[in-house]
């Protein structure tokens, strides 16, 4: 099978209360180049993305010269789709009808692993009473060792999914395999990209086909602008609803798990129009360390945090160690109030500000 040729992307920005006639025409001079629309997003001032193989140049001087058009060039940024330069505002992203990326902070929170049907519905109702409005449980897990639990596949796909039902939580879970896209997507709301796959361009591909909001986590020594490609190839591939999460990222410190990259937050923020989440557990390994990373979470910007919780960690078949107990939840969420109704008025005041 033919591989597809993206080419060179550019923008069309159209100018501000531009008519729908403009609009199509505008589009249709892409087509006459042999240029494709990409996506258009916007309401009061459309922006239109086009990829393809031509005559740049030409291009876009003729569509600079067109009725509506404000202004049409090339993108800059390596990644093209996913960066600021393509789109100035927020992407918002609505899985089982929450948004993210708006103006409510979004807590996912779940076991490590998806156990046993008792597990999963307790963490479940313990998720749900701490404010989260996803639950996390993963049922495929990438194990450093082949002799670790490696979860309980379809199984806990349909366990997953009996919690939504009886919580009225939003599932994630993680993907490992462009074969198993399709079947974990007639289950889960959001697809869980792991640090180990940030790379897996062949799972990258296929998550742009999948209709499914994307969850893709850094990898473990992957750069700002590596995760940012990562994205753009999902993106690129037709599906824009991807959050970016920082996870925390392999480094020479060996008193936490991994080193959390707390800049990376507004790094991001400053370079990509995606919804940053942050992982506090994965950052640190460490239980008592995930309410103060939390709260750095909240303070410094992110869309959403989430977090590992069990209803008993000592009995955990995986990450025990991070998981918070439900005490240990129901606090660290209390204390977070004051940080997110903070957030709320700065994001409230972004906002006014755009």
């Amino acid at each position: 099978m033919a591989s597809t040729v993206l080419g060179e992307p550019m923008i069309i920005s159209m100018r501000l209360h531009a008519s729908k006639e403009e609009v199509a025409a505008a589009k249709a001079r892409i087509e006459e180049f042999g240029y494709k629309v990409h996506s258009i997003s916007g309401e009061e001032r459309v922006v239109i993305g086009v990829v393809g193989v031509g005559d740049v140049t030409a291009c876009l001087e003729s569509l600079e010269a067109m009725p509506g058009v404000e202004r049409a060039m090339r993108i800059s940024a390596p990644y093209k789709f996913v960066s600021l330069e393509f789109k100035k505002e927020k992407t918002r992203i609505t899985a089982h009808g929450v948004t993210i990326g708006g103006d409510e902070f979004i807590t996912m929170a779940g076991p490590c692993s998806v156990e046993s049907e008792k597990q999963i519905l307790e963490s479940a109702e313990i998720a749900a009473r701490g404010g989260a409005k996803f639950l996390r449980g993963g049922a495929y897990k990438p194990r450093t060792s082949p002799y670790d639990f490696q979860g309980m596949e379809v199984e806990g796909l349909k366990l997953l999914d009996k919690a939504r039902r009886v919580t009225g939580l939003g599932v994630i879970t993680e993907v490992m395999s462009d074969r198993d896209v399709e079947l974990v997507s007639e289950y889960a709301d959001i697809l869980q990209i792991g640090a180990r796959n940030m790379q897996n361009f062949a799972l990258l591909k296929t998550l742009g086909k999948c209709g499914r909001p994307i969850l893709l986590k850094r990898g473990l020594s992957a750069t700002i602008k590596e995760l940012l490609m990562s994205a753009e190839y999902i993106v690129a591939h037709g599906n824009p609803n991807v959050m970016l999460c920082e996870r925390g990222i392999r480094t020479f410190e060996t008193a936490t798990r991994n080193t959390c990259d707390i800049s990376a937050i507004p790094v991001l923020n400053e370079l990509t129009h995606l919804p940053v989440i942050l992982d506090p557990s994965h950052a640190v390994g460490k239980r008592s360390l995930v309410p103060p990373l939390a709260r750095a979470g909240v303070a410094i910007g992110a869309d959403g945090m989430i977090v590992e919780i069990h209803p008993q960690p000592e009995k955990a078949m995986s990450d025990g160690a991070q998981s918070l107990d439900p005490k240990q939840w129901m606090q660290m969420m209390q204390d977070l109030q004051p940080y997110i109704a903070l957030w709320k008025k700065s994001r409230s005041a972004e906002t006014v500000a755009v």
